[in-house]
């Protein structure tokens, strides 16, 4: 039994991201000294699509670089940015996908925590209260927007900062920021929605609110793909599973995704959705999984080609065994048992 921490407020709705003046204008005290941050993926810059004339002179806008997964010595430098300034920041706004918002969710945390980000990387490491923060989403099926972690790529590993504090305060629901996303970039982003569904489903971590999220989530996302795209409907679905899987785990796929990311530098969307592929004897899911990418005439490659070496495969297994607690949730405490090296780098010789 755990005591589970979910998203205190949020707005749903088109037109939604116009209360954040509102939001940000509470939470100044004084008008010339306190300021906030903005962390947007550089997608906007330039693109006149968010309408930010409302900010004062001092807050700080950081476009981030999401061309790559959020990297610590890249959240590190970014915090110390932040602390360049006088004061600390009243709140702390994640604009885009998973990565700015994940980037958004480390800042918060480690401008009131000391040392380095990679020192926060596991389970409940984080002590103090961080940054208020509101997280607004411009893609659907991250679930980083519900979820108590901030996936970073540390020097050996990916991991989250996996804490309550890592949980937006306020978040902000507006399909009409999802309306530049391609689509093969939808489904590679809402599928990483249907995995960790699935993973949560099947694991033994869970409870009967997970199940029934992730049950509910599994349903919308095949509704929506399989039938009549709906990005409100999808942003409902992201919610859902982010909520689900925040309080239970991942399972295989993820950690095999991340050593794709770490060795190979795929998007978190994309490598799921390559490691997934290859999953039919763990997951029933899979077949459905197929089925939207033949919709949707998505043919993924085959990455582990005869161009990769014996020592990247060996790593990227090394990065998939680190995630210990996905893989008990998948297997369960014996799973060093089951779940081999050798099993690893089966399945990876598979993607």
């Amino acid at each position: 039994m755990k005591n589970s921490k979910m998203v205190q407020y949020y707005y749903l709705g088109r037109g939604a991201i116009s209360h954040l003046q509102e939001l940000l204008d509470n939470k100044r005290a004084d008008e010339e000294k306190s300021f906030v941050v903005l962390v947007i993926d550089d997608y906007f810059e330039n693109k006149n699509i968010l309408d930010l004339s409302y900010l004062k002179q001092q807050d700080l806008i950081i476009y981030a670089d999401t061309r790559e997964e959020p990297k610590t010595s890249y959240v590190d430098q970014l915090t110390n940015l932040v602390k360049t300034k006088e004061h600390l920041p009243v709140a702390l706004v994640g604009i885009g996908g998973g990565s700015a918002m994940d980037i958004a969710k480390a800042i918060s945390v480690l401008l009131t925590n000391p040392g380095p980000s990679e020192e926060y990387q596991g389970w409940d490491l984080v002590k103090n209260a961080p940054i208020y923060k509101i997280g607004i989403p411009t893609i659907a099926g991250t679930g980083a927007e519900f979820t108590r972690t901030a996936v970073l790529t540390g020097p050996t590993k990916k991991l989250g900062i996996n804490s309550d504090h890592s949980v937006f305060d306020q978040v902000i629901l507006d399909a009409d920021l999802l309306k530049t996303v391609p689509i093969d970039q939808f489904v590679y982003t809402a599928m990483d929605c249907y995995v960790h569904n699935a993973e949560s489903l099947l694991g033994m971590i869970n409870d009967s609110m997970t199940i029934a999220l992730a049950e509910k989530a599994s349903e919308l996302i095949e509704e929506i793909f399989l039938g009549e795209m709906d990005h409100e409907k999808l942003l409902v679905a992201s919610s859902m599973g982010g909520l689900a899987v925040a309080n239970s785990s991942v399972g295989i796929c993820h950690p095999l995704s991340y050593g794709l990311s770490i060795e190979l530098g795929l998007h978190h969307g994309y490598a799921i959705c390559i490691a997934f592929n290859q999953l039919d004897e763990y997951y029933p899911q899979v077949k459905k999984f197929k089925e939207i990418l033949k919709k949707y005439n998505i043919v993924l490659p085959k990455v582990i080609n005869d161009d990769i070496t014996d020592e990247q495969l060996d790593r990227m297994a090394e990065a998939t065994l680190k995630n210990e607690k996905p893989l008990s949730n998948a297997f369960g405490a014996d799973w060093k048992n089951v779940f081999s090296k050798e099993k690893v780098i089966e399945l990876l010789k598979k993607m």
